[in-house]
């Protein structure tokens, strides 16, 4: 992740552990998210905490990816994980639990969604968008709980939510979680029209999807015009805004110059766009 104020306001799990788990099945969400559904091995272990909970993934890269990797991820077992041989370290990204479900037909299960840009079959895929396309029924991962960081401070009952695509799956865990009597607005972008979903937010909370007109637009530059130009009023809030890095400080800066208070405000980013010379 790269710049974030999650640090003081994140609720860690009561256990981080090497979870185990198993691809159970594999579908097509819309033309730029793909759903993986994960269960069997050490499920049972996993414990849901809802909103943005968000975990590390390995994904192996050879037969022996997974059978060197540390319990917990600080930073010495970090610099272990780097001294892993290139040829079977697993490749570690940091993903949200979209849905989870302790009562699947085969025991407790978590979705995840992994947003597609480029190709696996012509490689310009990332590593984890290129294993969600071809993972197979059976194949192995491991995780590492890390927790939430969606954290209002107590009596704010407005919200403002703000991600671009990559932050979708964390949008609609925070909707789903919270109180039904919560009111506020919620703005996502997406690469299409097409890549918009149902979500389960409280009847007072208005979701917005922004779809990107230019396909080559930095992700989080029309979300951002979207969230800048949306009246702020005078009850207090509590701002959630996670995505292509520009987006979270951007948006941030603004909350704060229109006087909100910084510790009303959680950002993220999520990644970095390549800048082009």
């Amino acid at each position: 992740m790269a710049r974030t104020n999650t640090a003081a306001a994140r609720v860690k799990p009561a256990v981080s552990e090497l979870l185990t788990l198993h691809v159970l099945r594999r579908a097509t969400v819309s033309p730029h998210l793909v759903r993986v559904t994960l269960g069997g091995g050490d499920a049972a272990r996993f414990r849901y905490l809802g909103f943005d909970q968000w975990f590390r993934l390995f994904i192996p890269v050879s037969q022996d990816s997974l059978a060197r990797l540390p319990n917990k991820l600080d930073t010495i077992a970090y610099l272990k994980y780097l001294a892993i041989s290139a040829t079977s370290r697993p490749v570690l990204r940091n993903y949200t639990v979209r849905a989870y479900r302790a009562d699947g037909p085969d025991g407790p299960e978590l979705d995840v969604d992994f947003v597609l840009h480029g190709s696996a079959a012509d490689g310009t895929a990332g590593p984890a968008a290129s294993w969600a396309e071809s993972c197979a029924v059976g194949d192995a991962v491991a995780i590492i709980d890390e927790g939430i960081t969606f954290t209002p401070p107590e009596g704010l009952e407005r919200v403002l939510i703000v991600a671009d695509e990559t932050g979708l799956p964390a949008v609609a865990g925070i909707l789903a979680s919270l109180p039904r009597g919560s009111r506020g607005h919620a703005l996502v972008e997406i690469p299409s029209e097409a890549d918009a979903q149902p979500l389960d937010a409280p009847d007072g909370v208005v979701v917005t999807w922004v779809a990107r007109t230019d396909p080559h637009d930095v992700p989080g530059r029309a979300v951002l015009a979207a969230a800048q130009a949306l009246p702020l009023g005078d009850e207090p809030f509590y701002g959630w805004v996670v995505g292509e890095q520009a987006l979270p400080s951007a948006l941030r800066r603004h909350w704060v110059h229109a006087g909100v208070p910084k510790h009303h405000i959680t950002f993220t980013g999520y990644w970095k766009a390549k800048r082009h010379r």
